[in-house]
């Protein structure tokens, strides 16, 4: 018999509701959210279509903020119980939560996975970054695309949108970056960026 939890996406909140958590989340953490508004549904999709669920493996969120990727990412066929998901606000954490029933929601900090996550937690088919890297100094945002490079299947993607021209952390010897797709129907908008280990 089929997972109900897996299979079943929560009733959403009132999109009035959601912008006002969000707009919580900004006043309390400008550096952290990043946005004025959160990810629009074809913005969500677009980064859901970078990661294939007929990969082995679960994926990753970092920074999954109200759950639109989440959500996005059970649509496209991923099993709620293969997402994980790290989330610094509390109140972000009970969101996703609600929203989406079966998904592993950490409260953590995405920039320490060593310390979130176990050091088993390997073999992830997608990490999807939801994180403001533009807020982050150079360093820190290398750090964090190596160190969750070393969590993913071979060849798998690092997937990052971001509001920039160019992508937040240039390719490096140790990683390759394409853009894979611009989104107009986002506030502001948006271009979705595929991170892979050389």
């Amino acid at each position: 018999m089929p997972d109900k939890a897996a299979a079943k996406i929560s009733t959403r909140a009132s999109p009035l509701a959601e912008q006002f958590d969000f707009l919580r989340g900004l006043i309390a953490s400008p550096k952290g959210v990043g946005a004025i508004a959160p990810s629009s549904a074809a913005l969500a999709r677009a980064i859901a279509l970078q990661a294939d669920p007929d990969q082995p493996g679960g994926v990753l969120e970092l920074g999954p903020g109200t759950g639109v990727v989440t959500e996005a990412l059970i649509a496209r066929g991923f099993a709620a119980n293969r997402i994980t998901a790290i989330e610094y606000d509390p109140e972000f954490v009970r969101r996703v939560r609600e929203r989406c029933p079966g998904v592993n929601v950490i409260e953590g900090d995405a920039f320490d996975l060593n310390t979130t996550l176990r050091s088993e937690d390997t073999g992830y088919c997608a990490i999807i970054s939801g994180i403001p890297l533009l807020n982050w100094p150079q360093e820190r945002r290398q750090a964090l695309i190596e160190g969750a490079l070393k969590r993913v299947r071979p060849q798998a993607p690092f997937i990052q949108f971001s509001y920039g021209l160019t992508p937040p952390m240039p390719a490096t010897d140790r990683f390759s970056v394409r853009r894979a797709a611009v989104i107009w129907a986002n506030l502001p908008p948006a271009r979705v960026w595929v991170y892979r280990a050389r």
